[in-house]
This record gives structure tokens, C-alpha cells and sequence, in this order.
């Protein structure tokens, strides 16, 4: 593994834009007319990197004490909530993919209460100017530019498979000396709860400098 910030560099600016668009050009994002695109910059055994550009989401809130699975639900309807029709305009928004959860790390010992922001990403003819929300809770806000380090896997979300992942990214970055955001970790989910097989789920870092990449699988 080496840090390659030149070819990285030299990649992002060949590379097309990667934001919000047609979902048959990531394979495994098929529930949805559209999905968050991005540039894959490299790719190990154990993890990818990827450029995201900058785009809208919006958001909620919500607290839990050990597991996340009922306040997901809450987050969830809060956010399906204001895709139907709960806005100043009344407007029915499509659902995109994926929906992502901004998971801080815990502090203060066993019993204090977990927190994370659940994200639904809009779709691109509300990328400009979406809708404000009617909910006080639920909010709209922009992502910057970003590398992410990625984790993929299957089967269901649930506190503690997020957390097993997260925990072996991690531990994977640090063996290379990856520089990435601590205190918090994005769970990615791309399924209907209703889908049952064939889950597709991620786990992301955010790089905080060049990536490391491995030098003889850099993407062309």
C-alpha cells in the first residue's frame, strides 16, 4: 500500500461528474429510477475509494440507547414522511438510494444514548431547490466534495453488523496508516426494508487527505 496524492489528483479531474443520475450505472443500485453515482479511484481486497461531488440531502435526527433498529424506524418515517407530500409545496419527491446514517460514536459508558443523523438523498430535479420541509424536525443540507473508504456487505443492517464492519474497516485503515474522520462512520443501506435477498449494504470513512491506494489496481 502507498499514497498516491498525484495520481489520485490527476484522476478525479479525467474522471466524470459523480452525483445524482440514472441508477443502471451502479450495479447494485436497481430498487430505485436514480442513484447517488461516484468515481471509483482504487479498490484493495478489503476495501474501494471513492470520489463523491457535492450534493442535497435531506435529513433527521434521533437518539437510541443500545440499538439503533426502532429509532431507524422513527428517522425513517419521519424523512418517507416529508418525500409524500409533507413539504411547503406539497410535493411528491422520488425515493432515491442509498439512505445513509451518520453514526457518532459512543461516549459516556454503557448506558448513554447513541445518536445519528439519517439521511435520503434527492433526487436530481430537486438537487437545486428542493422543498422546504413542514416538519421542524427534518432539515435539508449539502455534502461536500469527498473520498470515502468503503466497505461492502450483505444481508441486513443492524446495529451489530454495522458496528462489525465498521470496526474491521477501521482496523483495516489503520494498518496502512489511512488518514480518515474518527468519531463517526456513515451506514449505507440501497434496499427497500421490504426486499428480502440480495441485500447490498456499506460501511464508509472519510478520507481526510490522498487515499491510500494500492499501486498496481489504480482505476484507469
Amino acid at each position: 500500500m502507498i499514497y498516491l496524492p498525484g495520481l489520485v489528483g490527476f484522476l478525479l479531474v479525467l474522471t466524470a461528474e459523480a452525483k445524482v443520475g440514472d441508477s443502471s450505472q451502479v450495479e447494485f443500485c436497481s430498487e430505485t429510477e436514480e442513484c447517488l453515482l461516484f468515481d471509483l479511484i482504487c479498490e484493495t481486497e478489503t476495501y474501494e475509494v471513492r470520489h463523491y461531488d457535492s450534493v442535497k440531502w435531506v435529513s433527521t435526527e434521533e437518539t437510541y440507547y443500545y440499538m439503533m433498529e426502532f429509532a431507524s424506524y422513527k428517522a425513517f418515517r419521519r424523512l418517507f414522511d416529508y418525500i409524500t407530500g409533507g413539504n411547503e409545496n406539497g410535493q411528491k419527491i422520488n425515493m432515491t438510494a442509498p439512505v445513509v446514517m451518520k453514526m457518532h460514536e459512543k461516549k459516556g459508558g454503557f448506558f448513554a444514548t447513541n445518536r445519528f443523523t439519517m439521511s435520503f438523498l434527492l433526487p436530481s430535479d430537486c438537487q437545486k431547490n428542493p422543498p422546504k420541509p413542514t416538519d421542524e424536525k427534518v432539515y435539508i443540507h449539502d455534502t461536500p466534495d469527498m473520498n470515502v473508504y468503503v466497505r461492502s456487505y450483505g444481508g441486513w443492517m443492524t446495529t451489530f453488523s454495522d458496528r462489525k464492519h465498521a470496526d474491521s474497516l477501521s482496523s483495516d485503515l489503520d494498518l496502512v496508516n489511512a488518514n480518515y474522520e474518527q468519531g463517526f462512520h456513515l451506514a449505507v443501506g440501497y434496499n427497500s426494508p421490504m426486499t428480502m435477498f440480495n441485500r447490498h449494504n456499506e460501511v464508509w470513512f472519510l478520507a481526510e487527505d490522498d487515499p491510500v491506494c494500492p499501486s498496481s489496481e489504480e482505476m484507469d
